[in-house]
């Protein structure tokens, strides 16, 4: 390990929850050493771009809203028989763009089929997620989209606290759009709705919610 590396383990280990860290001039060798050393720690996110890293430790509260926007994706795969592949927080990366990142979470939709049963990725030869979601309650991160566009990532899912927004890749960047792609009958306000009343009525009584307006959009487009 070079004394570069070590020094941002050290840097890892010593973040608090909720914090964010900003590190320029780290060479993709670094990072991905950096990556080798941290392995699949728990509530780590890091992201790198073009020689700049960021290191996020996230809260609770953080994984609880991408914990919570897995159970509505899962409800509509179960009530729609929608065959949907949830993936947590993958490292994807790639070299030749130098852009890395994790999500939140990230879904395989249309693309499901070409993951099939396979318990772990890899980003050399599979596709990206059809769907990426970004948490970032905790403002003053770098923007990410940059980096999901390198990477090829068709949708993202961005909620930053208070309303969560959808951008669809068009060519290089990203635009926001009302529907999701991916799965149509949702909306930007359908999943600020729902993120919001997580808050104010609890996740068990908005599962409930969710599920009997998911009966009710029986002829919409899934």
């Amino acid at each position: 390990m070079s004394t570069q590396t070590f020094n941002l383990q050290s840097i890892v280990e010593s973040l608090p929850a909720g914090s964010l860290v900003v590190l320029p001039d780290i060479e993709w060798d670094e990072y991905e050493e950096l990556l080798e050393q941290i392995g699949d720690r728990r509530g780590l996110r890091t992201s790198y771009s073009d020689g700049t890293l960021q290191i996020m430790v996230v809260s609770s509260e953080h994984e609880n809203y991408a914990w919570f926007i897995g159970r509505l994706v899962a409800n509509i795969s179960l009530r729609r028989r929608i065959n949907i592949r949830f993936f947590g927080a993958p490292t994807m990366r790639k070299e030749k763009r130098r852009k890395g990142l994790e999500p939140d979470a990230c879904f395989y939709v249309q693309s499901a089929p070409l993951i099939g049963n396979r318990m772990q990725l890899d980003f050399a030869t599979d596709p990206p997620p059809d769907i990426a979601v970004e948490i970032d309650i905790h403002h003053g991160s770098i923007s990410k989209l940059p980096i999901y566009a390198a990477l090829g990532v068709p949708e993202i899912w961005h909620f930053d606290g208070q309303q969560l927004t959808i951008h669809q890749l068009a060519q290089d960047a990203y635009i926001p759009v009302e529907n999701s792609r991916a799965l149509p009958l949702l909306t930007n306000r359908i999943l600020t709705d729902f993120l919001t009343r997580l808050r104010e009525e609890g996740e068990f009584q908005t599962i409930l919610a969710f599920d009997e307006w998911l009966q009710t959009q029986a002829g919409a487009g899934g």
